[in-house]
């Protein structure tokens, strides 16, 4: 399989819900046409505390502040879009974190140029 080009930056703990497979759509402000496998990057940004702290416990996840941020935690499968819905599958954690090559942005970059 060829390694993806492309990655998706979303805050935690979301990152984390697309690799346990939890988080099956991505809601953002306009479609997309990219499709296929990309990295997930957990990016540096937080929400308010009350809100992490809300989703920890819906969740089950134990250690909120102890998931990795700015990195790249693996990849998921980008397989359609309907508007504003990103449709997820297939998600394949790295063995280990990876930071990337190039700045991240807000939606996609190209990690490694």
């Amino acid at each position: 399989m060829a390694k993806p080009k492309l990655a998706l930056s979303i805050r935690q703990p979301f990152a984390e819900l697309i690799m346990q497979g939890v988080k099956t759509v991505e809601y953002r402000s306009r479609p997309t046409r990219v499709r296929g496998r990309v990295f997930i990057y957990s990016s540096l940004g937080r929400w308010p505390a009350a809100d992490e702290a809300e989703w920890a416990e819906e969740f089950g996840l134990d250690d909120i502040d102890g998931l990795p941020r700015g990195v790249l935690v693996g990849t998921v499968e980008l397989f359609d879009c309907h508007g504003e819905e990103w449709l997820l599958r297939a998600p394949e954690r790295l063995a280990k974190p990876v930071k990337p090559a190039r700045h991240p942005n807000p939606v996609w970059f190209r990690p490694f140029g």
